[in-house]
């Protein structure tokens, strides 16, 4: 099953969130599931936790939610596509949805945005896993070489197949094939009458990209006052010593990495996503029975 329901947020944005499997038949002491969002990165989509979201729906009430600017949510042209919109929009979803306190689980840019929440909305998030996003700035030429690589897009793209090939074997940020890659940008893909294209566009994503890569949030996290887990893929964008400089910062940190995987951990390595992610949250079940 995949049911949708509609948040508005910020600025009235129209805002699609799903849940992949029915919630749990056993309930806490009031009646509810504990509650789980999860947010994906730039570029991504709530389907792409589907996965995650059914195996977590044995005990919780698992939504996904498609991000302003992604997925079947709003894209206004002129956004805005500001930190505090994206926050301000998953603080509305808590809210109506009645997740809270909360479950945050990001990846990504949406690690950020789950981070930044928990630090301003401490009774709204009771835990926080924070999957593959680096604290420190990035920096202009990162943005440079986004820009550049959106432009070497083939766009549009013949078939579904096609857009396999290019993002799993022929890109060039590629090292070495990497299918569950193919499989992602598939995901994000509509057909046009002129072939695919992304359902996202890229100079939102920039504009987006562009509200983070400057500025290090290391003060933000030292904010977060929840039990969070930081996981990186073995292979990904976040280093083994920031990630564990990360989990010193937290007050309540802890440190799992994923091996086999990107940057896209629990796309990429679902089982190994699962290992780690799991035993954390039967531990923060314990804590709040």
């Amino acid at each position: 099953m995949a049911r949708r329901m509609d948040v508005t947020g910020a600025d009235g944005v129209r805002l699609a969130a799903w849940e992949f499997a029915d919630p749990p038949k056993e309930r806490g002491e009031d009646g509810s599931a504990p509650g789980v969002l999860l947010l994906h990165g730039l570029m991504g989509r709530a389907s792409h936790w589907a996965g995650t979201a059914r195996w977590l729906a044995e005990r919780h009430r698992a939504v996904a939610l498609d991000q302003r600017g992604h997925g079947r949510s709003d894209k206004p042209v002129d956004g805005p596509y500001t930190r505090e919109a994206y926050v301000d929009d998953v603080e509305a979803a808590v809210e109506q949805l009645g997740l809270g306190p909360v479950i945050l689980i990001g990846h990504s840019m949406g690690a950020l945005t789950a981070w930044q929440l928990a630090a301003g909305r401490p009774d709204l998030v009771r835990a926080l896993v924070i999957c593959d996003m680096r604290a420190s700035a990035l920096g202009a030429a990162s943005q440079r070489e986004w820009t550049d690589w959106f432009r070497a897009w083939p766009v549009p793209f013949a078939t579904l197949a096609d857009v396999r090939k290019w993002f799993g074997e022929d890109d060039p940020w590629v090292e070495r094939p990497n299918p569950a890659r193919g499989e992602f940008f598939a995901e994000v893909m509509a057909e046009r009458t002129d072939g695919w294209r992304p359902v996202f566009s890229r100079r939102q994503m920039l504009t987006s990209r562009e509200t983070w890569v400057y500025d290090a949030h290391w003060e933000e996290l030292a904010m977060v006052r929840c039990p969070t887990l930081v996981v990186r893929g073995l292979d990904g964008e976040l280093g083994r010593a920031e990630a564990q400089e990360m989990v010193r910062v937290l007050p309540q940190g802890q440190y799992a990495e994923v091996p086999e995987a990107g940057h896209l951990v629990h796309y990429d390595q679902p089982e190994g996503w699962r290992a780690v992610v799991e035993p954390f949250l039967e531990e923060t079940a314990r804590v709040y029975s």
